[in-house]
């Protein structure tokens, strides 16, 4: 039996930035992935692949130009699933080569196989080369999610898949039903639309991402009517049937029925945690197989800690590798490394690209905190005539009184690049004043953060003077 000071269940960003941090410290680690390659859902069926996938579509459709050249401008008259892949499997084989390097020069000893507790501190990994039986004085779950499974819509890999499964399609289809609208299901809605696919978008709630900014949502609703999106929203769906001819049917509990070539199921993901024996440590996981943890991502089993999407909200990968790291510090005594969950940014890669940083205007006008907004507009600035992108727009929420920065949300292409500017700021403690006062490169898009500080200054004059 081999002993270990810290194992880890899972290679995705979490896990990966937890073995790392522990070795760093000295400690000997094992890591457990059950995939025959590294990277979790992260590179293989999430994050890695969908973001490629954008880019590729992006470039391909020649969407970012259809202002300068015209609507019918394409680099590529007919776009395959093929031609989505290509450019996909190659990112995806770059970062596991990545991943594995770091691992491996960092002296974590990975290994391949499903892991499931014995006791509190044992852990048996079988794989196809056998078991091993592993001894860890710690332990940090970092097992990631999958797409959720409802009998409503039987899942069949070909016509009616789940967000996995995209590059699965054979063909590129006319007309797509997408059904969740969340993070992933509205990027997919979006992606297909730039492509020129008829996408109908069923969601339950009366809003799209009710956890963004509404005018910034509202922004990005208005992009996808005008891509052609049809979205049924308070809409439930009954069931889905696939008909002889290939047609999807979705039919919804209003006693509508929506048809397509395809469906996407995205509603939602659950914790991946069936193969684990969780009770055999003394844990459970909750109705989505989630498992809970304290703020320091330790869970009611003092040395086993759980960190990733497989913990719930905000199942980031940026968020998770910060998880992963705190927790290795925690698990080993370091209490003093810290990390302030509100100034996490928030990126979604939909088209236009969505990102954000600190409080809404929903939420501080429910706190009744007294606040202003100044707003720019890419097509007020050059770089955006230059880039095409004459529809995004940055907006700066900051306080009344003390103009200190509260929130920086943005719509548009580079927009969870240019946000980290916000960023710093309000993790300084900054004002409005701040990009006032600033010179930025011209012609840039960070330009967009002095006009908008121009205008919500402007703002406060009115009342002042």
């Amino acid at each position: 039996m081999a002993s270990y000071d810290l194992v880890v269940i899972g290679s995705g960003p979490s896990g990966q930035r937890a073995a790392v941090s522990a070795v760093k410290k000295g400690k000997r680690v094992a890591l457990v992935e059950m995939r025959d390659v590294v990277g979790g859902v992260c590179i293989n069926t999430g994050t890695i692949p969908s973001k490629t996938m954008r880019e590729a579509v992006l470039h391909l459709s020649g969407y970012n130009y259809r202002s300068i050249y015209g609507m019918n401008y394409r680099v590529k008259e007919k776009i395959t699933m093929s031609d989505l892949a290509f450019r996909v499997q190659h990112v995806i084989k770059t970062e596991i080569d990545v991943t594995e390097a770091q691992l491996s020069r960092n002296g974590v000893d990975v290994m391949t196989g499903v892991a499931s507790f014995e006791d509190p501190t044992h852990i048996s990994v079988v794989g196809r080369q056998g078991s091993n039986a592993l001894e860890a004085s710690n332990i940090i779950i970092a097992v990631g999610t999958r797409p959720a499974e409802t009998k409503k819509v039987p899942i069949n890999g070909r016509t009616i898949i789940n967000s996995d499964q995209i590059l699965e399609l054979q063909n590129l289809p006319k007309t797509l039903l997408v059904v969740g609208g969340g993070v992933i299901g509205v990027e997919y809605t979006c992606m297909f639309a730039a492509l020129g696919v008829r996408v109908t978008l069923i969601e339950k709630r009366p809003k799209l991402l009710e956890f963004a900014d509404q005018e910034i949502v509202e922004a990005l609703s208005y992009h996808l009517r005008d891509s052609r999106v049809t979205m049924r929203l308070n809409e439930e769906v009954e069931s889905v049937e696939e008909l002889a001819d290939g047609t999807v049917v979705a039919n919804l509990e209003s006693k509508k029925k929506l048809s397509g070539d395809a469906l996407l199921y995205a509603v939602g993901r659950q914790g991946n945690i069936g193969d684990l024996n969780l009770a055999s440590a003394g844990l459970e996981g909750d109705s989505r197989g989630r498992i809970p943890v304290d703020k320091d991502f330790r869970t009611k089993v003092p040395h086993i800690y759980a960190v990733g999407d497989v913990i719930g909200f905000p199942s980031l990968a940026s968020v998770s590798m910060e998880q992963g790291r705190i927790a290795a510090e925690r698990a080993f005594g370091e209490s003093m490394v810290q990390s302030n969950p509100s100034f996490y940014p928030y990126g979604i890669y939909t088209i236009p690209e969505i990102s954000f940083i600190g409080k809404t205007e929903e939420q501080l006008t429910e706190e009744d905190v007294p606040y202003e907004v100044g707003v720019a507009y890419y097509r007020e600035i050059a770089r955006g005539q230059i880039r095409g992108d004459t529809t995004g727009r940055l907006k700066l929420i900051f306080h009344r009184e003390t103009k200190q920065i509260l929130g920086v949300h943005i719509i548009g292409e580079g927009a969870a690049e240019l946000v980290h500017i916000g960023q710093a700021v309000m993790v300084l403690n900054g004002t409005i004043e701040y990009f006032i006062d600033s010179v930025f490169n011209y012609p840039t898009l960070a330009e967009c953060y002095k006009a908008a500080a121009f205008n919500g200054i402007n703002r406060l004059a009115r009342f002042e003077s």
